[in-house]
């Protein structure tokens, strides 16, 4: 079964609203293993909606439509959905008794024009909405199955659940699975060399690499009868794809590098506290999202003033003006200092120069020392970081956090030798 998306509304082309309805449909669809070709965005206007929907007709077997079904003169989805389809609107009483009920329960008075979205195409059957008023309608016409669906996700995502999932589960034949591998510390032209012939020989399981900020990622998408072969096919492919990239995978699909650090020093009882000057608390607000993260996360401290620097984390003044705040030795008494305050395993210190301006030709705008202190190690690791400030400070954080990962890997590696 091929499949199309269409989204109504005007506000989605003005950019006021993100289409979430698109993309939570056509996660649902690749996994009943349901083939989506095209998504379109249309506005409220009748003709080009009917071209949108004329055009879909002729390419797809399944085509869904979200928004359009509200009370005003503008919502005119199923108006064009039954013309197009060449069928008369009727009035489902049963979706009119649903609508006028919620009305008494809200205690508002029903208007003339909300009776219009009790009206569905002749054949159709109407789709109960809990969450709101219009009623969404499926409709079968010469081997296609069109399904309207309103627009509000909290109204969409329930009624698609509740009433369109069982139906195309009847349809389906097969799924189609993915898994997404991270990958930090590579870029995604040096990922896509390093697995070349992968790439270039890809069929079913397919691999596709995407770059996202500061890490690149890996989709592995397999289609077969059941999940659990999919995830077979996957299986293999994965395992080529890691050996050959080892420990630069950090985490599979949601899973977040703060999750992995935290989860790294949950396992081995140990505890990290930062201080941060350039990224002005990120890192500490990225690792406390992860449920969990008092467990080993002590503090975090952000030292943006060369005082702060002195009378939080002892770093000496003489240091900071023979050197420089952005400076390798500064970031090293950084991470020492709080490691030392807090009396955690792992500190971590960040200075540099997010931009746009206080850069030099020595230090220029995007250059960043994170320091790392643990368990018998010292480093500092040198950054320069291309644009936007706000892209500079996502980046090291990025980095601080994996240069963090790594040298858990390292410990717990030597740990499980000498075992």
């Amino acid at each position: 079964m091929r499949a199309e998306i269409i989204s109504v509304g005007t506000e989605l082309l003005l950019g006021q609203i993100v289409d979430t309805n698109a993309v939570f449909l056509s996660r649902e669809l690749a996994n009943l293993g349901i083939d989506l070709y095209h998504r379109t965005t249309v506005g409220d206007n009748p003709e080009r909606l009917r071209q949108a929907l004329e055009a879909a007709l002729g390419r797809a077997e399944l085509v869904i439509t979200s928004g359009g079904l509200g009370p005003t003169a503008d919502d005119l989805t199923k108006e064009i959905v039954a013309e197009a389809l060449g069928l008369d609107l009727i009035l489902d009483r049963p979706s009119l008794e649903r609508m006028e009920a919620y009305f008494r329960q809200l205690g508002r008075r029903m208007t003339e024009n909300n009776y219009k979205q009790a009206l569905i195409p002749v054949g159709g059957k109407a789709l109960p909405n809990p969450h709101g008023t219009a009623p969404g309608v499926a409709v079968r016409w010469k081997e296609r199955l069109v399904i309207c669906l309103p627009g509000p996700p909290h109204e969409l995502e329930p009624m698609f659940r509740t009433y369109v999932l069982p139906m195309l589960q009847q349809e389906k034949s097969g799924v189609i699975f993915s898994r997404v591998l991270k990958i930090s510390g590579r870029g995604e032209s040096a990922v896509a060399e390093e697995l070349a012939d992968l790439l270039a020989a890809q069929s079913n399981p397919t691999v596709a690499p995407l770059a996202s900020p500061g890490e690149v990622k890996l989709r592995l998408t397999a289609r077969a009868d059941s999940t659990a072969a999919a995830e077979k096919l996957i299986a293999g492919l994965e395992a080529q794809i890691r050996e050959r990239l080892g420990s630069s995978i950090f985490g599979v699909d949601d899973e977040t590098m703060e999750e992995v650090v935290v989860r790294l020093l949950a396992n081995r009882g140990e505890t990290l506290a930062v201080a941060e000057s350039c990224t002005g608390g990120l890192l500490a607000g990225r690792l406390t999202e992860v449920p969990g993260a008092s467990a080993v996360f002590e503090r975090g401290v952000v030292t943006y003033s060369n005082r702060s620097k002195v009378e939080l984390l002892g770093i000496p003044e003489e240091v900071l003006t023979a050197c420089g705040a952005v400076s390798p030795e500064v970031a090293r008494l950084m991470a020492a200092g709080v490691k030392e305050k807090a009396g955690t395993d792992w500190g971590i210190g960040i200075t540099g120069i997010a931009g746009p301006g206080g850069g030099t030709v020595e230090k220029p705008v995007g250059l960043v020392y994170v320091g790392l202190e643990g368990p018998e190690i010292s480093l500092v690791k040198k950054l320069h970081f291309p644009g936007t400030r706000s892209a500079v400070r996502r980046r090291t954080v990025q980095t601080a956090l994996d240069l963090l990962r790594l040298e858990l890997l390292t410990k717990q590696s030597l740990s499980g030798r000498q075992k």
